[in-house]
């Protein structure tokens, strides 16, 4: 608790480990603790903090910013080379040292990846379509899906679970114990299917997932890489789907260029999605209002 860590924080330990809304909570409420004199700052999982996205930290880190001395070392940590730190580094006012560990790109063979061409306006019946195939055909499978904001995963989640899927979601919004309890639920099988946000499926400890499907195409190969990479692993075998609207087709070459591989593509019964369009529009709907 914070009083706890104040205490601690009064000894000036010579490590902080912290994130960035709990020590901007220190610094704003507490004299005794200064970082005056601190000499290196590290940002790990860098690109998802400096981002502005439905986790916004930068009034934390404005804070924690305001508070470090100006002759500091900052170091940036990050597995993917965002945007956001491509530009961060033009804008540095000195000369940065950059590095970048070669890590050969790839994805495993025992990974069928395939992609799904879906209009914009059915893809939640696309998904829906899927994951009834999935449970009906393998009911012991695990399946992941990848979505691009916070409200989606929490507006999926909400609607799989209207259509009686033990689905469970997990996003930067909920708060940490949330998370762990939604992680054992998935972990322990008794929810089978994991609706989560790239920031939320950083560095998970999830032992078999034969499924990932990504709602969205993504906007780097890196987070499609790190995405699937989520199944097929210690030699098993998974499957990759990623619904690709009419607007994702230049991404999905980009990523096909990176793993230096075409995705296949997985067939549908377009009819069977088209029969339960308008019950998923309907529901998606009422689930975006109990949600905003």
């Amino acid at each position: 608790d914070m009083v706890a860590q104040a205490l601690e924080l009064s000894r000036r330990p010579h490590v902080v480990i912290a994130t960035p809304g709990r020590l901007a909570d220190h610094l704003r409420s507490c004299s005794t603790f200064s970082l005056a004199k601190l000499r290196f700052l590290v940002l790990d999982e860098a690109d998802r903090l400096l981002e502005q996205g439905c986790a916004d930290f930068s009034a934390d880190l404005e804070a924690i910013l305001g508070a470090v001395p100006a002759r500091r070392q900052t170091l940036l940590f990050s597995a993917t080379l965002t945007a956001t730190l491509a530009e961060l580094r033009a804008l540095a006012a000195n000369s940065p040292f950059f590095w970048e560990a070669e890590s050969e790109v790839r994805t495993v063979e025992e990974l069928e990846q395939r992609y799904l061409l879906v209009p914009e306006a059915v893809k939640d019946a696309y998904l829906v379509h899927l994951v009834q195939t999935f449970q009906d055909q393998h009911e012991d499978w695990a399946i992941i899906v990848f979505t691009r904001t916070c409200k989606d995963c929490q507006v999926l989640n909400m609607m799989l679970r209207k259509f009686n899927f033990p689905s469970v979601a997990l996003h930067s919004m909920m708060k940490q114990k949330q998370r762990f309890a939604a992680l054992a639920k998935f972990k322990s099988s008794i929810f089978k299917i994991l609706i989560a946000t790239d920031v939320a499926a950083r560095g998970l400890d999830i032992p078999a997932v034969q499924v990932v499907i990504n709602h969205n195409t993504p906007g780097l190969p890196k987070i499609y890489i790190h995405r699937v990479g989520r199944t097929a692993r210690a030699g098993r075998k998974g499957m990759a789907i990623t619904l690709v609207t009419q607007y994702d087709i230049h991404l999905v070459h980009a990523i096909e260029d990176e793993i230096k591989l075409k995705l296949k593509e997985f067939s549908v019964e377009e009819q069977l999605v088209l029969d339960i369009l308008t019950q998923v529009n309907v529901t998606r709907r009422e689930c975006e209002i109990v949600s905003v």
